[in-house]
C-alpha cells in the first residue's frame, strides 16, 4: 500500500478524483481557502520554470560542443513542422466534419469562484521566453567559446535545479492538481460547460490521439527504436498536463518520465524535452484550427477560405514557437492572427476562447506527449550521425 500511494500516476489520480468529489459539494467558504492555496502552489510551480529551463537546456547545449547550432536547428525545424503538419491535419477534418455538426454554444449557468483570500506573488526571476533564449545563447556561447569552468558552473546548476525538482515541485504537482479541479467542479465547468461542446472536444481529442500516433510512428521509423518504450513512461506528464494546462508547468514530470525511457538519449532528453515544452505545441495548434473553423461556421455562417486557412495555419505555426508554455498560451498568442487573417470581431474572439479554455488541458497533454516522439528523432539523428553521447550527473528520482 505504501508503495502505491508513493507512485506518482496513482498521486496525481488520486488528487484529481478527491478535487472533483470535494468541488462538487463545498460551499465557498471552503472554496477560498481552495483558490488560495491553490494559488500560492502555482506561484511556486512557476517560478521553477525558468530555472529548470536554464539548468537543463543550457548545459546540454554545452555538452553537444561543435554540434550545438546544428542540433538546435533540427530541434527548431522538426517542432515547426509537427505543428504545421497538426494544423493541416485539423484543417482537412474541419472541412470534412464541421458542416454535419449540430453545434450548441449556450454555455450559461456558472458558479464565479471566490476570491483570493491573500495573494502571495511569487514573480519569476524572469519570462519563460528569456529563460530559453538566455539558455540558448549561454549554451551555444559556452560551446563556442570553450569555457571550462562555466560549464562546470551550468554543470552544477543543473544538479541543484534537480534536486529543486526532485524534493520540491514533484511532491506539490498532486496537490496543486487536486485543487485545480476541486475548483473546475465547484464553478460548474466539468458537469455544465463541458458538454457545450462535447461533439467538437471529442472529435478534437481523437485528432490528438491521431497525431501522437503518426508522431511516434514516425520517430519510431526514423531511430529504429520502439516508441512504446518512451510513450509508456508518458502517463504521469499527461495526467499532470490535463490539471496544470501547461506545458512549463509540467516540464519537470515530463523530464521524470523521458529519463526512465531506454531508447531515449539522456543528453538528448536534458536538451529536447525541456526546449520543446516551450516551441512544440502540436496539440494546441490541431485544437486551436479545428476550434477557429467551429467558431466561424457558428458565428459567420461559413467555414474560411482554403487560402486563408492555409496563411493562418503556416503563420500559426510560428506564432507557436513563440507563444509561453502556460494555459492558453497559445490562443493569446494568436489573437492577432485570429482577428487579422480570420477577421474575428470581438464576439468570435470571445467564443474563441471560452472553447478553447473547455479543452486546453488536452491539448497541452497532447503537446507535451509529443515532445517524447520528436526527442526521439533527435535521439535517432544524433546516433545517426555518430555525436557522442555525454555522461550526465543526477537521477530524478
Amino acid at each position: 500500500m505504501k508503495k502505491l500511494f508513493s507512485n506518482l500516476p496513482f498521486r496525481l489520480l488520486l488528487g484529481i478524483v478527491i478535487g472533483i468529489l470535494v468541488g462538487l459539494y463545498v460551499g465557498k467558504d471552503v472554496m477560498q481557502v481552495v483558490v488560495t492555496i491553490k494559488y500560492v502552489l502555482g506561484q511556486i510551480i512557476t517560478f521553477s520554470v525558468p530555472l529548470i529551463i536554464i539548468g537543463f537546456i543550457a548545459p546540454s547545449i554545452t555538452r553537444l560542443g561543435n554540434n550545438a547550432s546544428k542540433i538546435l536547428g533540427i530541434a527548431v525545424v522538426i517542432a515547426y513542422l509537427s505543428s504545421i503538419g497538426a494544423a493541416f491535419f485539423s484543417t482537412a477534418a474541419g472541412y470534412g466534419l464541421i458542416p454535419n455538426l449540430s453545434i450548441v454554444s449556450d454555455v450559461e449557468g456558472l458558479k464565479d469562484l471566490p476570491e483570493v483570500v491573500f495573494q502571495l506573488d511569487i514573480p519569476q526571476i524572469m519570462p519563460v521566453m528569456s529563460a530559453l533564449v538566455l539558455s540558448v545563447f549561454l549554451g551555444l556561447a559556452v560551446s563556442w567559446t570553450k569555457s571550462n569552468n562555466l560549464a562546470n558552473i551550468l554543470e552544477e546548476f543543473q544538479r541543484v535545479i534537480l534536486a529543486i525538482v526532485t524534493k520540491i515541485i514533484i511532491p506539490l504537482l498532486p496537490f496543486f492538481i487536486g485543487f485545480s479541479f476541486c475548483a473546475l467542479a465547484y464553478e460548474g465547468t466539468i458537469t455544465k460547460q463541458l458538454p457545450v461542446f462535447i461533439e467538437v472536444i471529442l472529435i478534437v481529442m481523437a485528432g490528438h490521439y491521431l497525431w501522437l500516433a503518426l508522431l511516434y510512428g514516425l520517430a519510431g521509423a526514423y531511430s529504429k527504436k520502439s516508441p512504446l518504450e518512451v510513450i509508456r513512461h508518458y502517463g504521469p506528464a499527461y495526467l499532470t498536463a490535463v490539471g496544470t494546462m501547461s506545458s512549463a508547468a509540467t516540464l519537470a514530470v515530463a523530464l521524470n518520465g523521458a529519463r526512465k525511457s531506454k531508447v531515449l538519449r539522456k543528453d538528448m532528453v536534458d536538451f529536447g524535452i525541456p526546449l520543446f515544452a516551450n516551441i512544440h505545441l502540436c496539440g494546441s495548434v490541431l485544437t486551436e484550427v479545428f476550434f477557429v473553423m467551429t467558431v466561424s461556421k457558428i458565428l459567420y455562417g461559413e467555414l474560411p477560405g482554403v487560402g486563408t486557412m492555409i496563411l493562418f495555419c503556416m503563420l500559426l505555426g510560428i506564432f507557436a514557437i513563440g507563444a509561453p508554455g502556460v494555459p492558453g498560451g497559445t490562443v493569446m498568442a494568436s489573437l492577432g492572427l485570429i482577428m487579422g487573417v480570420l477577421g474575428f470581431d470581438e464576439t468570435g474572439t470571445a467564443m474563441m476562447l471560452a472553447i478553447f479554455a473547455l479543452q486546453d488541458s488536452f491539448g497541452t497533454a497532447c503537446n507535451v506527449t509529443g515532445d517524447g516522439a520528436l526527442t526521439l528523432m533527435l535521439t535517432g539523428y544524433v546516433e545517426k550521425h555518430d555525436v557522442k553521447p555525454q555522461k550526465l550527473d543526477g537521477e530524478i528520482l
